[in-house]
């Protein structure tokens, strides 16, 4: 018996082993899972979803790049057929004036062959010559697609007009000289000894003229001014305004108001806190 114990002892042995074989495999299973990082469990899942949204990024970066090309290109292609296609090219002018510049000295001098791409009129250029026109004060050209240039001229307003040997010279509220022809009824007739744009006298007459109310203004017959401090002006009933310079003039124009209710033929305001009547 004791011999078939000890049997049984070296029977049961391989047993044993095998027991505990079975239990180093919990251990197997555990490094079978993914290795936590330095940082814990799940670093790695992190990291790969950091590198999955960097490639997406960069994907859409590309695609980006590629329609903003395209697109590019589609632009160079529709600029370049307007350019040179005589699809949108020049088929008529739309003029609009005031009336005394003729549409047939406008377009003379606009300059614009019909059958030229739109896109291709230089359209501040072309103002510019018509701006050249002396009675023109703006000239405006416009496109309008798909055919036709629209060409808008503003002429000057006689503020005041000045004798010479050659007739009488038409002058703007800015003092430019651009006709020799009748004045406008109601226009004034300028006295001054160099009249102009440039004139320090010419331009304080046509300030004073602008300050007056505009119920007086229309009565003024003739502005005088030998000096750009000494401007007077001469009403149709033959009272006459002294204005002095131009300083000061809307106080004076409340004045002369009040002051050609008066009786009397000369109307000082040049002095407004002092005004006086003769």
């Amino acid at each position: 018996m004791t011999v078939d114990g000890r049997d049984r002892s070296r029977r049961r042995r391989p047993d044993a082993r095998r027991d505990r074989g079975a239990r180093v495999r919990t251990p197997s299973r555990e490094r079978a899972e993914p290795p936590a990082g330095p940082d814990g469990p799940g670093e790695s899942d992190g990291a790969g979803r950091g590198s999955a949204a960097r490639a997406r990024a960069r994907a859409l970066r590309r695609k980006v790049v590629l329609i903003a090309g395209a697109a590019g290109t589609v632009l160079v292609v529709a600029v370049g057929a307007l350019w040179f296609s005589p699809l949108m090219s020049v088929r008529s002018v739309v003029y609009s004036g005031d009336g005394v510049v003729t549409e047939e000295e406008a377009l003379g001098v606009l300059a614009v062959a019909e059958g030229t791409p739109l896109l291709r009129v230089d359209t501040a250029a072309a103002a510019q010559r018509v701006a050249g026109i002396p009675r023109v004060a703006e000239a405006r050209v416009q496109r309008a697609y798909p055919s036709t240039i629209r060409l808008t001229v503003v002429e000057r307003v006689p503020v005041v007009f000045f004798d010479s040997p050659e007739g009488p010279h038409l002058l703007d509220a800015g003092g430019v000289d651009y006709a020799v022809e009748p004045p406008p009824f109601g226009v004034p007739r300028l006295v001054t000894p160099a009249p102009g744009h440039d004139d320090h006298a010419t331009q304080a007459a046509l300030a004073v003229l602008a300050a007056l109310p505009e119920s007086i203004r229309f009565q003024v017959s003739e502005v005088v001014a030998p000096t750009m401090s000494s401007v007077s002006v001469t009403l149709g009933d033959g009272r006459v305004v002294v204005w002095g310079s131009a300083d000061n003039s809307e106080r004076k124009s409340a004045v002369v108001s009040v002051l050609l209710t008066q009786p009397g033929r000369t109307f000082d305001v040049s002095s407004p806190e002092l005004p006086t009547v003769k």
